[in-house]
């Protein structure tokens, strides 16, 4: 007997909601071919509900359904009502943020406030930024000889792949489908197998906007099987992918046995923040506390390494330390005053331990936290590690939980350099109070990102994306238009002759 689509789950709070365990292909709830794969409540421990997951047939299904519909419907859709269709979506997400937050937090175990209030608002500000764009994609006319016209199209790449992380289950959707859908495509997209409830209720909204059937299909199953077969498909031309940098290679390696595929990778990384002598101390330890520690430190992003200058290294310490206690107040996610929730599942709450029982072993030391929080759920400790060298374990590998390692250094060319020395290159910062300092560090930073003064700073006008092996290509910003389109030149010769 097949499972039913709809079940409803309880929350730790007591009360109940309805989720969607089905696959959603051609604006339809349908049942997988898969195993049933059991989502877990990292609070908790417990097990939520069982989704569906798509086999090779179904990942052909929603495909084809994508196919059909960008050659036959979507394609040929005026831009200004492809923007309508997206800012309704936007609107019927604003009207069910709760319900979206709340599932971002069961399924993720994110502070329910946190989800709300920046999550879900900000991708619903993704949506209504793409919906403007829409109808602005515009070729150009370039002059070349007297007897012949030329210009160019900027045309949708037809079916595009997408497959996001567990980390921002909505958020990392939006960067994927808001681009893609102003650009004209239509899409598949396989969430993770750990949090996949969020996607499906955005399925159901994309329904009730009234997008055509085939432009948004949304599937979950592993990414060694059904991932393989969406990233191999020939039928996909190009794949958004986010996730970590060896997941991201096997990605490369399917895309360009099939049809060469366009890529776009957004991967790991291990970014350095850098507090020079002259920095505002206070302000610099209130940012970079942010950088780490925001989303329990599982973000790619995250300002995992902070190098600070020897001569203000103690005090920076203290206001570090002051700031995470003031911070970071860990518990339910469902409670309005939690910060922290726990980590995403029992294999990253294991990952996370032991890397900090290597750092101990390599001679840093815990100046703060360093052991789990509570006897029930995936929660760990803000982990504040101090006499750190970039040689060690802790420093130049991705640890994605709320673990900090903090080292010394005595001249600004020296930080550069630490900085520099990570096969990543995804983000980064600095705080001073000299202009010339901040641009000399922003320049030489090799990296996509760097902030000054701050960290983790996002708008969907901004592009974001990585250098080395935190991947390429860019999220948001009109350069993201650029990932989702290809250009097309047309030259006419001209029969009449003057």
């Amino acid at each position: 007997m097949v499972q039913p689509d709809l079940q409803t789950v309880r929350l730790s709070n007591g009360k109940e909601i309805t989720v969607h365990t089905h696959l959603f292909i051609n604006n339809e709830f349908v049942p997988g071919h898969g195993p049933l794969i059991e989502t877990i409540n990292p609070a908790t421990e417990e097990v939520i509900c069982s989704v569906h997951s798509a086999d090779e047939q179904d990942v052909n299904a929603a495909v084809n359904a994508a196919a059909t519909c960008f050659k036959d419907t979507w394609r040929k859709v005026a831009p200004a009502e492809k923007a309508r269709l997206i800012n309704k979506l936007a609107d019927l997400m604003e009207r069910d943020r709760d319900e979206l937050a709340i599932l971002d937090a069961l399924d993720n175990g994110k502070a329910f406030t946190v989800a709300r209030d920046v999550d879900i608002t900000d991708s619903i500000a993704c949506y209504r930024y793409f919906a403007g764009w829409a109808d602005k994609i515009h070729g150009k006319t370039i002059d070349t000889t007297f007897d012949k016209m030329c210009y160019t199209r900027h045309e949708a790449l037809g079916v595009v792949g997408a497959v996001i992380p567990w980390n921002y289950p909505t958020m990392m959707a939006a960067w994927k489908f808001a681009p893609a859908l102003a650009a004209g495509n239509c899409i598949v997209m396989k969430t993770s197998e750990i949090t996949p409830l969020p996607a499906y209720k955005f399925a159901a909204l994309v329904k009730e906007a009234g997008f055509p059937a085939g432009v948004v299909n949304i599937i979950t199953g592993y990414g060694h099987t059904t991932g393989n077969y969406l990233s191999g498909h020939p039928l996909v031309s190009k794949m958004a992918f986010t996730g970590s940098t060896a997941t991201g290679r096997k990605v490369m390696e399917s895309s360009s046995t099939s049809n060469l595929k366009k890529l776009q990778l957004e991967l790991g990384g291990k970014s350095a923040q850098i507090v020079c002598a002259d920095a505002d101390l206070d302000q610099a330890a209130e940012w970079a506390c942010g950088g780490i520690f925001n989303n329990h430190g599982q973000s790619c992003n995250a300002g995992s390494r902070i190098l600070v200058h020897e001569s203000v290294h103690d005090q920076f310490l203290e206001l570090f330390i002051k700031h995470t206690k003031a911070m970071i107040k860990i518990g339910d996610p469902f409670e309005e005053d939690t910060f922290q929730g726990p980590q995403i599942s029992k294999a990253q709450f294991d990952k996370i331990l032991n890397y900090i029982e290597i750092g101990k072993k390599e001679g840093a030391v815990v100046s703060y936290g360093g052991k789990r929080w509570g006897n029930k759920g995936y929660y760990i400790e803000p982990t504040v590690f101090t006499n750190c060298h970039n040689q060690m374990r802790i420093m130049r590998e991705e640890i994605f939980g709320p673990v900090v390692a903090i080292a010394k250094f005595k001249t600004i060319e020296e930080a550069i350099d630490i900085a520099n020395d990570s096969d990543y290159g995804l983000a980064g910062s600095v705080y001073t109070t000299n202009l010339d300092t901040a641009i000399t560090v922003t320049n030489e930073i090799k990296t996509g990102t760097m902030w000054v003064n701050c960290f983790d700073v996002f708008d969907q006008s901004t592009p974001f994306g990585g250098y080395k092996q935190s991947g390429f290509g860019k999220e948001l910003g009109k350069y993201s238009l650029q990932e989702y389109t290809q250009v097309k030149v047309v030259k006419i010769l001209r029969s009449s002759k003057i």
